[in-house]
């Protein structure tokens, strides 16, 4: 099986993004999976701090690493925003392939200070584990937002985003470029997208040359996904639609059996529901039509 190192670079000389998709529990990777399958592509899935407590660390490790090895398919586990070193070192231990230490909201120094260290002390318990950086502020939660805040002040610079690569040795960056986590109740409602600084996204690729992930992709314009991978984006990730769709499919598929308790009858129309939405992000990451 090929590396998510390999599988990444691959993507980049294609001109094509990885997708990303967390999952909160069992429907969603089915879904997910099921999507990436059907359409021959290679995913991460990923699992906050919050999902990991939820599904367990070592039990979402083993049902991804199951997958990959029964179907030989490459699907790829990464511990998204992960906040402190304890909680990274789980993930290596339980075989992750990939780690988003997360001290954005940290003084600049202090972020640098401590991934470097997460980066030795990681790398010394799985050498070919990606480890993934973040500077910048694209706000917090993967929720509907009713007031979008104001991250403009957040906004990564290509030489601040040279030195933190310089100083933190991290296999990949998550820069803020104008993306947003979460999603405004317009978005949902598809009145609104959200824009990407694209002069930025391809500024700071050329200072870094270095793997980029585009975080709080969710809600965001076709056109400017499109273009942000040709400027360098070469993760995306998609987390509040698929939640969006999750509930959706549970409340279609308790409406339609709504005597039923069998959890089987009634789950499909929520993976239908999140399937849908990522082969849509999937088709579009990998520029199939």
């Amino acid at each position: 099986m090929r590396s998510l190192r390999s599988v990444l670079e691959e993507a980049q000389k294609k001109g094509v993004a990885v997708g990303h998709f967390n999952i909160g529990d069992f429907v969603l990777l089915k879904a997910v999976f099921e999507s990436a399958r059907e359409l021959e592509v290679p995913v991460i899935v990923g699992a906050s701090e919050g999902e990991r407590k939820f599904l367990g660390v070592r039990q979402i490790g083993a049902m991804v690493q199951s997958l990959r090895e029964e179907f030989n398919f490459p699907i790829f586990l990464n511990a998204d925003h992960t906040h402190s070193l304890a909680s990274a070192i789980d993930a290596a231990k339980a075989g992750f392939d990939a780690i988003v230490f997360d001290l954005s909201a940290l003084p600049f120094e202090e972020n640098v200070r401590q991934t470097r260290a997460a980066v030795e002390e990681l790398k010394s318990i799985n050498p070919d584990i990606l480890i993934e950086g973040e500077i910048g502020d694209i706000g917090t939660g993967s929720e509907i937002h009713d007031v979008a805040p104001d991250l403009s002040k957040g906004l990564t610079s290509p030489q601040e985003a040279k030195q933190y690569i310089d100083s933190t040795g991290v296999d990949v960056l998550a820069p803020a470029v104008g993306n947003m986590h979460g999603m405004l109740q317009s978005m949902v409602q598809g009145t609104t997208k959200k824009r990407l600084d694209l002069a930025r996204i391809s500024q700071i690729k050329s200072a870094t040359n270095v793997l980029l992930t585009l975080h709080g992709a969710s809600g965001t314009d076709d056109e400017d996904l499109r273009s942000a991978i040709d400027a360098g984006i070469n993760i995306v990730h998609i987390n509040t639609e698929l939640r969006v769709a999750w509930r959706r499919g549970l409340e279609e598929g308790l409406a339609k059996h709504p005597q039923e308790v069998v959890p089987y009858k009634i789950l499909p129309a929520a993976i239908e529901a999140v399937k849908q939405v990522a082969t849509s992000r999937l088709k579009l990451f990998n520029k199939v039509k």
